[in-house]
C-alpha cells in the first residue's frame, strides 16, 4: 500500500476515521448513482445510432448490390436484408465474437465466402472496426421500416392528436387543483403535487437552510458559499417572523447570486457540452487546431451573465454574422466542430470526408436545438421518426453553403499591416530561393560570392521578420460561401446524386407551406424557423435541459432526443407550462431559473423515504431532491475555492494542463482526440469528450477515481494548503475542526465527528516519516468526503 504518500497511505488508510468516511463515501455513491454501461461505439453512440450511422450504410455500399431485394439479375444468391440472414446458418456473423464471424474473415481474404469476388474496394480500416464493434455488441438490428411505417404518430394519423407527443403545439394546462396541506409556492408544484397524490406519496419536507444555501450556490455559481457568507444568509433566514418572510430571503439570495459573474461561468460550462466545445482535434482526419475558440466561450458566459433573450441566443449562434452587429463571434458553435480530411486524395475519400463534416454539423443542430437526432435520416428515411431523407438535405445544404474562416476582431489598419509584413517576408523568401537557384548554375569560383550573397539575404530576413507585426486577434466564424440547393445522397454517398432538394425547415415543424431558404447559405432564415413560435421543440428542449440541470434529472431523460426512441416525459403538461411561461418571458434563462428555485420541489429536502423508494426509487416523481454527485469542474473549483486559491479572473485564454492553474476548470483546454494535460484529469470525472454533442454527463465510479484523490500532487497540495491556516491557529482544536466542518460542508461539527478528528489527530502524530503533517491528512480525508463531492 505504499505509494506516492508513503507511510501516511498505510496509515490512513487504518485509521477508523478515513475507513469510515471513504467507506460511506463508496456505500452512497453506490447506491445513489448508477453504473452506466459503456457504449459499444468508439463515439458513445447508442446501438440504434451506431447501427443506422455506421453499419446499414456500410452493408448498403457493399452488399446490396448483389444480396438486396431490387436485384433480380442474380435471385440465386441469399438475400442478406436482415439481421436472421446474417447470424443464420451462413454464419457470416457470430453476436459476440467477431474472429468466428466469416464476415470479418472474408474483409481479409474473399475466398472464406466460396467464389465470392474480391470487394469492390479495400475495407478502411475504421469500417472494418466499425464492424467489429457491431459484432461485438451482438449484431444489433433495429426494426425494418415496414414495422416502422406509422412511427411518426401515437396510433392516429387523422389527427393533430395523433402525432408524438413532442410534435404537437404548446398548449397551456389547466393548473392541478391540490389540497391546501401541501405547500404550494407556484405552478410548478401544483403539477409535481398532482403526480404524487396520484402515486399516493407524501411531499418532502423543507431542506434544512444550510443545505438549501449551499444547493443555491453550487447550483447557480458552481462554487460554495464561505462560512462568514453561509452565516449571514442563516441569520437572515433564522431572523424572517413567517414563511413569506423567509420566501422573501431565499428569492434575495436568488437574485444575488444571478447577478454574480460566476453564474454566467458555470451555465456556460453546461452550454458548452451541448455545444461539443473544444480546442483541439488532434487526430489525423481531424487534426485542426481553434487557438482562438475562447472567443467564442467568453460569447457563452456573456451570454447568460446578460441574460441574452433564448431568440437571440439560439440565432446569434446560428447566424450571427447575418444579424446584429458584432455577434459572428457565436458561430463558433459550428465553426469550431470538427473538420475531417480525407485519408487519400481520391475522390471517394474526399466526399466521405465531407459527408462526415456536414453531418457533425447537421447532427449538432438538430440535437441542440430541436432534440432531434436527425442524423439517422443521413442515408434513408429516419426509421423512428417523422424526418424523410430530403429534409435531412435540406438542412445539410444550409450548412454546405457554409465555410469557417477568421474573423479579425481588430481594427482593418492592424490587419493592413499584418498582412503587408507577411508579404514582405514572402518576398524576401523568395529573393534567397532564386539566389539558390542561380548559385547552383555558377561555377565554383563565382560560388563563393553567391554564398555571401546568400547570408546577406538571409540576415535581412531574419530583421523582417523581426519587425513584422505579430497576428492580430481572431475568432473562429463561419460565413456564406454559395447559394446553392444539394442532392440528396443516395446511401450517405456524396458521389452518388439523388433529388435536388431545396433548403428548408422539417415538414414535421413546419405549418402551411414549406418556403424554401434562398438568401445566401440559408442559416437566417434557419434560425428565423428554429425560433419560430410554430416551432414547439425548440423552447421544450431547453427549458428541460434547464430543469435537468437543478434537479440532476430531466422532465424529459433523453435531452437530447425528443423523438419516437427518447423517453417520453415524467410531467408533460408541466413541460409545456414552463415552456409557455418561458415563451412569455421573453426567453429569459434567469426568469426560468427564478421560477424553478421559487418552488418548494427544487426547496425540498434530499432526505429519503422507504415508500418513496419502494414506490418510486427512481424518483420521476420529484418526491425529493435527488443527491447529485458534483461534476469535475465544480468538484475541482470548490477544492480551490475553500483552499482560498481558486483565481477568479474571467475570460481569455485556454490553460493546457488546469491542474496547474488556479483558474476556474471551465478555462481548460480541452481537445476531441488527442488528450491535453487538462483532459486526462477532466476526462478521470467523466468529463465528455467533446466529438459530439453531449446531452448529459455519464456518472460512473472507477477506482483511478479514488487513487486521485489518495495519492494526487493536486489533492496533496490542496490539502496542505487548507491545512495551514487551521495549524497556525491559536483556538483549541475542538472550535478549529468546527470551523473546518463550516467551510467544507456548511455546517457545525457533530460531537461524533470532533471526537473522530481528535484521535485521528493524537494518532498520527505518533507516527514518523508522514509527507503530510496531522492536520494536512485530516484535511485531505474530508476534502475526499462524500459530503463533500455531493449537492443535497
Amino acid at each position: 500500500m505504499k505509494t506516492r504518500m508513503g507511510v501516511l497511505n498505510m496509515k490512513v488508510m487504518m485509521h477508523p476515521l478515513l475507513v469510515h468516511t471513504h467507506l460511506r463515501l463508496l456505500l452512497v455513491l453506490i447506491t445513489q448513482t448508477s453504473i452506466p454501461v459503456l457504449s459499444a461505439s468508439s463515439d458513445d453512440l447508442s446501438e440504434a445510432t451506431f447501427f443506422e450511422r455506421r453499419i446499414r450504410p456500410l452493408l448498403l455500399d457493399h452488399c446490396q448490390d448483389c444480396h438486396g431485394t431490387l436485384n433480380e439479375g442474380m435471385p440465386h444468391l441469399p438475400l442478406l436484408d436482415s439481421r436472421e440472414a446474417f447470424v443464420g446458418d451462413s454464419a457470416l456473423v457470430v453476436p459476440g465474437s467477431p474472429a468466428e464471424s466469416r464476415l470479418i474473415q472474408a474483409l481479409e481474404n474473399p475466398t472464406v465466402l466460396g467464389n465470392h469476388p474480391d470487394w469492390p474496394k479495400p475495407m478502411m480500416i475504421r469500417q472494418k472496426q466499425d464492424l467489429e464493434r457491431w459484432i461485438q455488441m451482438g449484431a444489433p438490428w433495429p426494426a425494418s421500416p415496414s414495422e416502422q411505417r406509422d412511427a411518426n404518430t401515437d396510433g392516429n394519423t387523422s389527427r393533430p392528436e395523433g402525432l408524438h407527443w413532442s410534435f404537437r403545439a404548446l398548449v397551456r394546462p389547466a393548473l392541478p387543483d391540490v389540497p391546501d396541506s401541501f405547500r404550494i409556492h407556484n405552478p410548478i408544484d401544483r403539477f409535481v403535487v398532482q403526480k404524487l397524490i396520484q402515486s399516493d406519496l407524501p411531499q418532502a419536507d423543507p431542506a434544512p437552510s444550510s443545505t438549501l444555501i449551499r444547493r443555491i450556490y453550487f447550483d447557480l455559481l458552481g462554487l460554495p458559499p464561505s462560512p462568514a457568507v453561509m452565516r449571514l444568509w442563516l441569520d437572515r433566514m433564522s431572523r424572517a417572523k413567517d414563511a413569506a418572510s423567509e420566501d422573501q430571503v431565499v428569492r434575495d439570495l436568488i437574485e444575488t447570486l444571478l447577478a454574480h459573474p460566476a453564474y454566467g461561468e458555470r451555465w456556460a460550462r453546461h452550454w458548452l457540452d451541448v455545444a461539443r466545445y473544444s480546442e483541439v482535434g488532434g487526430w489525423t482526419q481531424d487534426n485542426r487546431s481553434n487557438p482562438k475558440a475562447f472567443h467564442y466561450r467568453d460569447w457563452v458566459i456573456q451570454a447568460f451573465n446578460q441574460d441574452l433573450p433564448f431568440h437571440q441566443f439560439v440565432s446569434y449562434q446560428i447566424a450571427g454574422d447575418l444579424l446584429a452587429n458584432g455577434t459572428s463571434v457565436a458561430t463558433g458553435f459550428f465553426s469550431l466542430g470538427p473538420n475531417y480530411a480525407s485519408d487519400g486524395g481520391d475522390p471517394e475519400s474526399i466526399a466521405q470526408a465531407k459527408g462526415e463534416t456536414l453531418d457533425d454539423r447537421v447532427d449538432t443542430f438538430s440535437r441542440a436545438f430541436l432534440g432531434l437526432t436527425l442524423s439517422c435520416a443521413r442515408c434513408h428515411d429516419h426509421k423512428f421518426d417523422p424526418i424523410p431523407i430530403e429534409d435531412y438535405y435540406s438542412i445539410a445544404g444550409v450548412f454546405n453553403n457554409t465555410g469557417e474562416v477568421e474573423m479579425p476582431l481588430v481594427d482593418h489598419e492592424i490587419v493592413q499591416a499584418y498582412e503587408a509584413g507577411r508579404e514582405r517576408i514572402r518576398n524576401q523568401e523568395k529573393v534567397i530561393k532564386d539566389l539558390r537557384d542561380q548559385s547552383k548554375k555558377l561555377s565554383k569560383e563565382h560560388q563563393e560570392e553567391a554564398k555571401a550573397h546568400i547570408e546577406s539575404a538571409e540576415a535581412l530576413l531574419k530583421v523582417i521578420k523581426k519587425e513584422a507585426p505579430s497576428k492580430y486577434e481572431y475568432a473562429h466564424v463561419v460565413q456564406d460561401k454559395s447559394n446553392e440547393n444539394m442532392h440528396v445522397a443516395l446511401r450517405g454517398d456524396l458521389l452518388k446524386k439523388g433529388e435536388l432538394v431545396p433548403r428548408r425547415f422539417l415538414r414535421i415543424l413546419t405549418q402551411g407551406e414549406r418556403k424554401p431558404y434562398v438568401e445566401g447559405s440559408g442559416r437566417r432564415q434557419l434560425a428565423e424557423s428554429v425560433v419560430s413560435p410554430e416551432n414547439p421543440l425548440s423552447v421544450r428542449v431547453f427549458v428541460n435541459r434547464i430543469w435537468m440541470h437543478h434537479f440532476g434529472r430531466a422532465l424529459v431523460r433523453s435531452p437530447d432526443n425528443f423523438g419516437r426512441l427518447g423517453e417520453k416525459p415524467t410531467h408533460p403538461e408541466l413541460l409545456d407550462w414552463l415552456a409557455l411561461e418561458f415563451a412569455g418571458s421573453g426567453g429569459s434563462v434567469k426568469h426560468l431559473h427564478r421560477l424553478i428555485m421559487h418552488s418548494a420541489t427544487y426547496r425540498s429536502s434530499s432526505t429519503p423515504s422507504e415508500k418513496g423508494l419502494k414506490t418510486d426509487a427512481d424518483n420521476r416523481l420529484f418526491w425529493r431532491m435527488d443527491p447529485r454527485r458534483m461534476d469535475v469542474e465544480t468538484w475541482r473549483d470548490a477544492l480551490l475555492s475553500v483552499t482560498h486559491e481558486l483565481d477568479a479572473s474571467m475570460g481569455g485564454p485556454s490553460q493546457e494542463d488546469i491542474t496547474q492553474s488556479a483558474r476556474r476548470t471551465l478555462y481548460a483546454k480541452t481537445s476531441r482526440n488527442d488528450p491535453t494535460a487538462s483532459d486526462r484529469f477532466l476526462r478521470l470525472f467523466n468529463f465528455p469528450i467533446p466529438r459530439a454533442s453531449a446531452a448529459k454527463r455519464t456518472q460512473n465510479i472507477v477506482p483511478q477515481q479514488f487513487l486521485f484523490m489518495l495519492n494526487s500532487p493536486f489533492m496533496l497540495e490542496r490539502a496542505q494548503k487548507l491545512a495551514l491556516s487551521f495549524e497556525a491557529s491559536s483556538l483549541s482544536l475542538e472550535v478549529r475542526i468546527d470551523q473546518l466542518h463550516e467551510t467544507l460542508f456548511g455546517r457545525r461539527a457533530e460531537q461524533r465527528e470532533v471526537e473522530h478528528a481528535l484521535s485521528f489527530l493524537k494518532d498520527f502524530e505518533i507516527e514518523k516519516e508522514h509527507e503530510l503533517s496531522a492536520w494536512a491528512a485530516y484535511c485531505q480525508v474530508l476534502l475526499c468526503s462524500n459530503e463533500f463531492m455531493f449537492i443535497r
